[in-house]
This record gives structure tokens, sequence and C-alpha cells, in this order.
């Protein structure tokens, strides 16, 4: 039997709920064109608004809330801690950017490698903790999609730990709900790692990706994402006065789009009572198309949306924020440390070349290959 895996409400109770024992189909399903997206009450696990949430999706860089999931897994067991050494493999430095152009042999502890890969969506970073976790990259997937299985996740399978395109890799707006809420239980000593404005590593400044924190009051995480095929994507979560939520946007147009969105999606589920709503396992599986993964990559890499994001800029080239919920941060982030292990850091001209070479800091991602 699946097991979900998500404590302090039963998990006996919660499969049954998320099983459908008393699952009931809402009311007519929206087009299958409309993107997925949904926000729900991490603790009663009310949905205030969804749509699509069964249509499996690319996750993109939304992958790694898996791979930090299952890390935080072989933390609880003693398998690691947060000073163990993650090295740099080749195969984890091959990688494509987003990436920190660390060398094979160069190390940093587990607790840098976490904030790297969730706070700048490191590609190289996430593939060197599976690595670590498992001892090969193919052996933590496997263990990744164990703890999907575990914890209901019933429509998602991964193939690498950092989201870079690859047939076979997908999930669904539920699916991703299910393990943001499953993080957010069962591991609330982690917290902090997806809700850092930003890392340092003493030479260079990397603000987080996620446009709400520290914009969008109680904004407390969790993850973005980009790839050609899915848009623009994000899981984010925030808290108020004791009510925790969490939204999931998937294939929005632009970076600006999924954030104003997100915002919209938290402050509805944040001053909303709840009442007459589903509980997430009362919504029976929906859409004509629910069983093909969506792929979006003509309407989000082609010159006219392009043109359309390099457009919606301020003066000094930010996007466009238009949520009435966020606001601007007016001081210095407040920063974190984050680096190599003494001993192991690259000499002046590795670290010049990265720094140049780092596509994590152009506004709009770079196209990433599609299948």
């Amino acid at each position: 039997m699946v097991t979900t895996g998500i404590p302090n409400s039963g998990a006996a109770k919660l499969l049954a709920v998320l099983t459908g024992a008393c699952a009931t189909l809402l009311a007519a399903a929206m087009p299958s064109a409309a993107n997925p997206q949904l926000v729900i009450d991490v603790n009663s696990l009310k949905v205030y608004e969804q749509r699509e949430i069964y249509q499996k999706w690319y996750p993109a860089s939304l992958t790694k809330l898996m791979t930090a999931y299952t890390t935080f897994r072989a933390l609880k067991s003693g398998q690691l801690t947060l000073e163990s050494p993650v090295v740099m493999t080749k195969n984890a430095a091959g990688k494509p950017p987003s990436k920190m152009f660390y060398k094979p042999g160069q190390a940093l502890t587990l607790d840098s490698a976490l904030k790297m890969m969730l706070i700048k969506s490191a590609n190289d970073i996430a593939v060197a903790i599976g690595e670590t976790v498992s001892g090969s990259e193919p052996a933590f997937v496997n263990q990744m999609n164990a703890e999907a299985a575990r914890i209901g996740m019933t429509a998602s399978h991964f193939v690498n730990p950092n989201g870079l395109p690859a047939p076979g890799q997908y999930t669904t707006a539920r699916d991703l709900a299910i393990l943001a809420i499953t993080i957010k239980r069962e591991f609330p000593q982690y917290a902090p790692y997806f809700a850092y404005e930003g890392f340092t590593t003493g030479k260079k400044n990397y603000p987080n990706l996620n446009m709400l924190i520290g914009r969008f009051d109680g904004a407390d995480g969790m993850k973005t994402g980009f790839i050609c095929a899915a848009g623009f994507n994000q899981v984010s979560s925030a808290t108020r006065n004791g009510r925790a939520v969490v939204s999931v946007v998937l294939g929005a147009d632009s970076l600006g789009g999924r954030a104003d969105e997100s915002a919209r999606l938290l402050q509805l589920g944040l001053t909303s009572n709840g009442a007459g709503k589903p509980v997430l396992g009362q919504i029976a599986p929906y859409g004509e198309t629910r069983d093909m993964v969506a792929d979006v990559s003509k309407e989000i890499c082609n010159p006219k949306a392009a043109k359309v994001r390099s457009e919606n800029r301020d003066e000094v080239g930010r996007q466009k924020l238009l949520s009435p919920y966020i606001h601007e941060i007016n001081r210095p982030l407040n920063l974190v440390s984050a680096g190599l292990i003494a001993g192991t850091e690259a000499d002046t001209n590795s670290q010049l070349a990265g720094a140049q070479g780092d596509a994590a800091n152009v506004p709009i991602p770079v196209p990433r290959p599609v299948f």
C-alpha cells in the first residue's frame, strides 16, 4: 500500500483522503489549454482554487524540491549531516547552467550545497548532492522516485536531480502540492533553506530567484523553475497568523507573470475561510489530456514572446511586477554564507571564468533544449 509520509495529521487518514475514498468530481473542468495551478491550506488540505491539477507537466527546476526532500530523508536517517562534504565530480561539473562552475575535486558542505541548489538553482550542485546521498546519479534518481511513490505523488516520475530537459520527467500540480506540504510538515527545521533572500560566497552575491521572498508578506518558500517546454513555474508558500498555504503555478509566460499569479493565489488562501471548499482528495482526476505531458515550447520560446518579456521591464531592466501584494525591498538583501571548503577553492582565473559564464543572473532564463 502506498503511504503518504505526511506526518502530524495521520498518514492513514490523509491517504484515505488522497485516494478518494469519498471522492467527488467537482464542477466542470477548466479548458485543457489552461495552465495548471492551485492554492491549498497546509493543515486542513482545503483547496481554495484549482485548475488542471492532474495535467502532467515538465517540472523543470521544481525537481529540486524532490532532490531536497530525498536529501532531508538522508539527514533524518543519520546517513549524512549538514557538515558532510559534497565533492564535485566530473559528471556533476559537466551539467549546463544554471551552475556554480566548480571543478571536479572541489568540495563544499551539504549546508552550502543546499543553499546553492535552492537559492540559485545550481544544476551541477543538485547532481553533486544526489551523488553524495546515493553514490551515483542513477541511484539517487531511483531513490527520488521511491520517495515520490511513498508520499503519494501518483503521477510523477524523475530522471535527473536538477530538472534539465529529459524525456520521462513529469509531475502534476497536485503532486507538487503534496511534495511541498510534506516538506513543510515533515522537516520544519529545514524551512530556512527555502526562505533565504540570497547567499554570498564572499566574492559574489546570489539573490533568490523566487521574487516573493522578502516582497510578499509572509512568504517563506519554496522554488522556481523554467524550461521552454514547461514555461515559468513556481511553487510558493506563505504563513500569516498561524495559517500556512502553498500555491503551485505552472506554465506562466514570464518571471513576473508567475510571481504575480503566485501572489494572488497565496493572498486568496491566506484570507479565505475555506467554507465549502473541497479537500485535495475530493478532487477526482479530470481533463481529457491528463495522461499526456503538456509542452508549451511554441508559446514560451518564440521571438514574439521574448519581445513582450523584454519590453515588460523597468528602467533598470528588472521584470515588472503588477501584483498589489508584492512590494519592493528597500534595503540590502539578507544574505547567508555559502562556499567551498577551505583548501578546495578554485584559483582566481577559474573563479573569473565561472563568473563570466554564469547564466543564472540573466533576467530571462536562456532557452534550454527541447526534447
